[in-house]
């Protein structure tokens, strides 16, 4: 058997970074062998680095607790040690665009849950049921880094996962304005109610840079590749209001949508229901068998009930009903930190390895 490829994470000690620790736990195809964070954690076990700051329900696996972090500042000595990383580190922009640069041009592919190259032209961002095709750009990018093997990847912003994938599997039927409202999990911002307590019975108007993220990620999900850049579609034209609610994990959304071809709420549901993408094609192990779920009673997707579908990675739509105003409305719900954060960024990169992006470096 083929040796499992050797992973690193940058910003190991964070939430997501913890979140990609727990889902990479037996990957059959992955193994985390670096674990990365600040200078201020370098040198100490994961265990004690981490400390009391678990936050993950499952325990942390034996396997990491004693990898001495490494400083992820130290880009060759951390490269040396990997095929491919995992990017979770917190940081500016800036800092985060350069350090990412600055590991792909060790030839070492960097799959980023960070949205600072979201919109770097020849950089694909992908949900990889919708838009694997995006993965093309690359060969663009190493011509621009001047590189063999290293690149960047991301994934997208972890609000648009509850309601873009209904889009696109109706695209069909031409949809081309949507309102969204999206109540988004505290973990989105790192957090427990052990941490942010003020959250608790309470909700919070304003998540800064959110709104423009959900707004604008998904036409670039929906766009093209020409001569080696992502151009963004023009529509549907989105409009949306980003929400902070009192639940720990999962981010829910109200939408509503005009058609230009008016489809029957019947076909709405069989096109969710008989979506399928690549990941289901290949059989990735982190793929959801049934990547969007239908439900019928009026009081579902919960985040109590629902949140885990599919071990996170799934969708779940209820709700489709016509509207006065629009043609249909909807709710959905998707997991913001796995199919939105850890878990899109480990399919991402099994994708990547299937089509032959990342691979061994010796």
């Amino acid at each position: 058997m083929e040796r499992k490829l050797r992973v690193g994470i940058l910003g190991a000690t964070g939430m997501v970074g913890q979140r990609f620790i727990s889902l990479l736990e037996n990957h059959p195809w992955f193994e985390v062998v670096v674990v990365a964070a600040s200078p201020r954690s370098a040198g100490k076990t994961y265990e004690d680095a981490v400390g009391g700051r678990w936050k993950m329900t499952t325990p942390m696996p034996e396997a990491v607790k004693k990898l001495v972090v490494m400083n992820v500042n130290e880009v060759e000595k951390v490269a040396a040690e990997v095929d491919f990383v995992f990017s979770a580190v917190d940081m500016s922009k800036d800092e985060i665009r350069a350090i990412e640069e600055a590991y792909a041009k060790t030839e070492t592919p960097v799959v980023s849950n960070n949205s600072a190259h979201r919109w770097t032209p020849d950089v694909p961002m992908v949900i990889p049921e919708i838009n694997p095709e995006h993965f093309e750009v690359i060969e663009s990018q190493k011509k621009r880094l001047g590189t063999k093997r290293g690149f960047i990847a991301v994934k997208p912003n972890c609000s648009i996962q509850s309601y873009a994938p209904a889009l696109s599997a109706w695209m069909e039927f031409e949809p081309y304005e949507v309102v969204a409202t999206t109540y988004q999990a505290i973990s989105g911002a790192g957090k427990t109610f052990k941490d942010w307590p003020e959250m608790v019975e309470n909700v919070i108007p304003y998540i800064g840079g959110e709104e423009e993220k959900s707004e604008k990620e998904p036409l670039r999900i929906w766009g093209k590749v020409e001569n080696g850049q992502i151009v963004p579609a023009a529509e549907p034209k989105i409009t949306c209001q980003c929400i902070r609610v009192p639940v720990l994990n999962g981010h829910t959304a109200a939408a509503f949508v005009k058609f230009r071809k008016k489809p029957t709420k019947e076909q709405l549901i069989e096109k969710l229901e008989s979506y399928r993408g690549l990941p289901q094609e290949l059989n990735l192990p982190s793929a959801p068998k049934q990547f969007i779920q239908y439900m019928q009673d009026d009081n579902r997707p919960q985040v109590q009930l629902d949140v885990d579908y599919e071990n996170g990675m799934g969708v779940s739509i209820g709700r489709i009903r016509e509207d006065s105003i629009y043609d249909f409305k909807f709710v959905g719900l998707s997991h913001n930190t796995v199919r939105g954060a850890a878990g899109g960024a480990v399919l991402c990169a099994e994708t990547l390895k299937a089509k032959g992006y990342i691979s061994a470096k010796n």
